[in-house]
């Protein structure tokens, strides 16, 4: 492949393409391994569980990966030209190592109840990691949403 700038592009339609995959895969084709019944209810136990668990473990992994790899990018151009500026986007990097620490350390090791799993990926590191994730993804998304609305409304000041 000659053009390189295509890599990007086919890479985020992929990765697009395997989420939806799985996604379809987890809410319409999965179908139920059979019925759990708790409390006088039936619950239907999804067979792709896990297919989907894993695809969003390693969505998240690649956002803090690229986003990191994005900062220290900018960090190394940006260090050559204006050493004072390039110091304090290392505080960025920092603060996001600092929010993954937290949300490991917010996460509990303590055995997650899950209607008829009775394997042991539910405790300890792999439970902290659930908690992790979900932590992480929730302050990403209200960080995302908190910036666009600070956007709109710093654009609209300017006009």
């Amino acid at each position: 492949m000659k053009d390189y700038k295509m890599v990007p592009k086919i890479a985020l339609w992929a990765l697009m393409g395997l989420g939806i995959i799985c996604s379809v895969m987890f809410f319409f084709l999965g179908g139920s391994e059979g019925q759990l019944e708790v409390a006088g209810d039936f619950l239907e136990i999804p067979y792709f569980t896990n297919l989907f668990l894993v695809w969003n473990y390693i969505l998240v992994f690649l956002v803090c990966l690229v986003t990191l790899a994005v900062v220290v990018w900018e960090f190394i151009k940006l260090y050559k030209v204006d050493q004072k500026k390039a110091m304090r986007g290392l505080f960025v990097v920092i603060g996001f190592i600092a929010l993954i620490v937290i949300c490991w350390l917010l996460g509990s090791p303590d055995e997650v109840k899950i209607l008829g799993y009775e394997g042991s990926d539910n405790v300890g590191g792999m439970a902290r990691l659930s908690d992790a994730c979900m932590y992480l993804t929730y302050i990403l998304v209200l960080a995302t949403v908190a910036t666009l609305i600070w956007g709109v409304i710093h654009t609209k000041k300017l006009k």
